[in-house]
């Protein structure tokens, strides 16, 4: 062995510690790891920490799919960015479904990965096991580029610092998403080199806001517009935007009803709240001006479209859904700009509207919540008996179990349009691009975000087993996260059987008794994985002991053990 393989750097004086002080400096808190060989240079710097040196917080995560939702949860809750740390190709490959997830559904997340030695010899850090000859590929960014803003690998020679700031910088810069840097184990292990300039500012591009003139024209188009409606995913993301959204569309008797949504962008209760469908199927014909406002897919056009004297404006740090390969829906008008400044510039420009044009529009909206919410209850009455238990109860027990402050992540667990949410950061969605897991890591990092919060997960079955069930239980235990899962099993894979019927109502697949490649059961007993784990388990079949179940899993979760309802449910949503 040379010289130079036998000695290394002293921790403080190598890039690796350049980089974690970085991400400190950039407000980084958290780094949810999933490590390998090429954590050496990290780990050593870890061990070696002292006073004098600021470094986030590492929580160990045993798969990488459960630590990229964990990223999702944190910045969806606190809006700020988490690092995921993962090893090479393998660990880059295993988090490719949530960053796809996060990609559709924009969010910021500093995903590192280790990159396997380059040199054979000649350097402390050189390849010393067999893997890293089979770990190297030729361009390792590329099983992940179409779905991140930006990738990169950090060569000898340059400035980490640099690096982390260029990373965070495009990660928050809307339409905000995933960033993606390898790090190879030599340079990590290498003297740190140091930036032109150590400055420390607000992370990414400051919001843009449209110009004066296009947002005259959608004031012109409200102000002739009799009946106008707004059509929303996430435009009530950050609580800005939320203020501003609701602010509009009170001032404006403007319904909102919110599609596919990934957030709760108005309070259940509030007056212009329309809800959340799927389609805005009716809605739309009765429409003469639509606001869509952060919806990359507001109606499905094989169902309904928009009329065609019907205007419709498109807002959005993105208006066209570039990163969307084929989409076509009518546009008037596209307004490129952050949501909430944009909405904001609305709300100051806009006009009075006229009292007699106010009552008709909220009388008018006033009756649609009324037959909305008398539908939900009729179906409770309904269902509250049935066995196996129905969603729409399932939901019920869940609003009347649930404190104000709660937190709610729910992937195919039931309907959204049956939950109740008192503000705009209390429930996160699945993201649009279907990817299944998410929901138990996004649960822990919103947990870690919010601890004082009741935070409940409502996954489907199948979304339980793809989320990395154990490696979540254990991560609960081992970070005192306690949670609520409850897993909504219909013993099937639901989405399969209603696609199937959709195409074909009327085929062999309808008169089947079992339709093939989405039958679920055997069932597992999902409460026992809790239970492997030291949390606290228990299946439900009877409706009439659900409300008691619930009751028993949050005095457990509040007394810090993490619980879980395997809830046996009727195969509809």
């Amino acid at each position: 062995m040379t010289q130079i393989e036998n000695s290394a750097m002293r921790p403080k004086e190598v890039a690796a510690s350049s980089f974690l002080q970085r991400l400190v400096a950039r407000g980084v808190e958290y780094v949810f790891a999933n490590a390998g060989t090429d954590f050496a240079p990290i780990i050593e710097v870890l061990s070696a920490a002292d006073g004098d040196r600021k470094y986030p917080t590492f929580v160990t995560v045993p798969h990488e799919n459960l630590a990229m939702a964990m990223a999702n949860g944190y910045y969806r809750v606190t809006g700020k960015p988490a690092a995921v740390m993962l090893h090479v190709t393998v660990g880059t490959a295993n988090a490719i479904c949530q960053i796809m997830n996060m990609a559709r559904d924009n969010i910021p997340v500093f995903l590192c990965a280790g990159r396997t030695p380059a040199t054979e010899t000649g350097h402390a850090a050189s390849r010393d096991v067999y893997i890293h000859w089979g770990q190297e590929s030729f361009d390792q960014g590329s099983m992940l580029r179409e779905y991140v803003k930006w990738d990169y690998e950090l060569r000898a020679g340059q400035p980490i610092e640099a690096l982390v700031d260029r990373a965070l910088d495009i990660a928050m810069s809307e339409p905000r998403g995933p960033v993606y840097l390898a790090l190879p184990r030599e340079v990590l292990a290498d003297a740190t080199v140091p930036m032109r300039r150590d400055n420390v500012r607000p992370l990414g591009v400051s919001s843009s806001a449209p110009s004066r003139h296009v947002v005259d024209q959608v004031l012109r188009m409200l102000a002739e517009s009799q009946s106008p409606l707004i059509l929303t995913s996430s435009a009530g993301r950050s609580r800005e935007g939320a203020v501003a959204l609701s602010r509009l569309c009170s001032s404006q008797a403007i319904p909102v009803l919110q599609i596919n949504a990934t957030d709760a962008n108005l309070p259940s209760n509030h007056l212009m709240n329309l809800g959340f469908a799927q389609d805005p199927g009716l809605h739309l014909q009765d429409a003469d001006l639509v606001l869509v406002i952060d919806c990359a897919v507001p109606w499905l056009p094989r169902f309904s479209r928009p009329r065609p004297a019907t205007k419709v404006v498109h807002i959005g740090a993105d208006p066209l859904v570039s990163r969307h390969p084929f989409r076509e829906f009518e546009a008037d008008l596209l307004v490129a700009g952050n949501v909430a400044t944009t909405l904001g510039m609305l709300n100051e420009l806009a006009g009075t509207l006229e009292d007699d044009v106010r009552r008709k529009r909220q009388d008018r909206i006033a009756a649609e919540r009324a037959k909305t919410l008398q539908a939900r209850t009729d179906l409770v009455r309904r269902s509250r008996d049935e066995s196996p238990i129905h969603p729409a109860w399932l939901a019920h027990c869940i609003n009347e179990a649930t404190s104000e402050g709660s937190i709610i992540i729910n992937e195919l667990g039931t309907a959204v349009s049956r939950l109740e949410f008192s503000g705009q950061d209390r429930y996160i969605g699945s993201s649009p691009a279907g990817g299944l897991g998410g929901g138990l890591g996004t649960a822990l990092g919103a947990k870690l975000a919010a601890p004082n919060s009741d935070v409940i997960a409502i996954v489907g079955d199948g979304s339980y087993m793809f989320g990395n069930p154990v490696p979540f239980h254990y991560v609960q235990r081992a970070q005192n996260l306690p949670i609520l899962t409850i897993v909504a099993n219909n013993h099937q894979w639901l989405a399969v059987k209603q696609s199937t019927l959709a195409v074909y109502p009327d085929g062999a697949a309808s008169r089947v008794n079992a339709m093939p490649v989405q039958g679920l059961d055997p069932s597992p007993a999902f409460e026992r994985v809790a239970e492997c784990c030291q949390g606290w388990g228990e299946a439900v079949d009877d409706p009439a002991l659900l409300p008691d179940a619930l009751a028993r899993a949050f005095k457990k979760v509040r007394s810090g053990i993490p619980a879980l309802l395997n809830v046996h449910t009727q195969p509809i949503r």
